[in-house]
């Protein structure tokens, strides 16, 4: 898993609109980029809603989210209707964006083995550096733990 001080790996993925999402097209603002395992799952839905429900802190702050999962850009599609997501959700079949930042790999859910994405979100600075990395986001109040990682990292 990529670390703070690394350069976060640019990427490109298609939004549910078809259009293309770029990590480098927000160059110049700070950026949470956040990994989920699932669309419309109990977790997931959290997280993303909590973001939604920050939004307005966020953008003060100049902080611009990105969703990532695997599911594809359909899946997307519905989950950001369903709860009115006002930003991005990069649609990563193929796991390359969750491979490049290292968080494609084995996990444990009951004592089952199996392969996913670590829930995990990394904050960029504005020139795209990661200056912090959620671990374990707290998925109910993850807006106000992006404000508050972001207030500390870069105090």
């Amino acid at each position: 898993m990529l670390e703070p001080g690394t350069p976060a790996p640019d990427f490109a993925a298609t939004r549910p609109d078809g259009s293309t999402v770029r990590l480098s097209d927000l160059r110049g603002s700070k950026v949470a980029v956040y990994f989920y395992p699932k669309d419309d799952t109990p977790g997931c839905t959290a997280q993303a809603c909590s973001i939604r429900d920050g939004e307005m802190q966020l953008q003060a702050q100049g902080i611009a989210v990105i969703g990532v999962s695997p599911d594809d850009a359909a899946s997307h599609e519905r989950f950001a209707e369903k709860y009115s997501l006002p930003f991005p959700l990069a649609a990563d079949p193929d796991k390359a964006i969750a491979t490049a930042y290292g968080v494609w790999g084995e996990r444990s859910l009951y004592g089952r083995l199996f392969l996913g994405v670590k829930r995990t979100t990394f904050l960029l600075d504005e020139n795209g550096t990661i200056v912090d990395v959620i671990k374990r986001p707290d998925t109910k109040n993850h807006a106000d733990e992006v404000l508050r990682r972001f207030d500390k990292a870069t105090a």
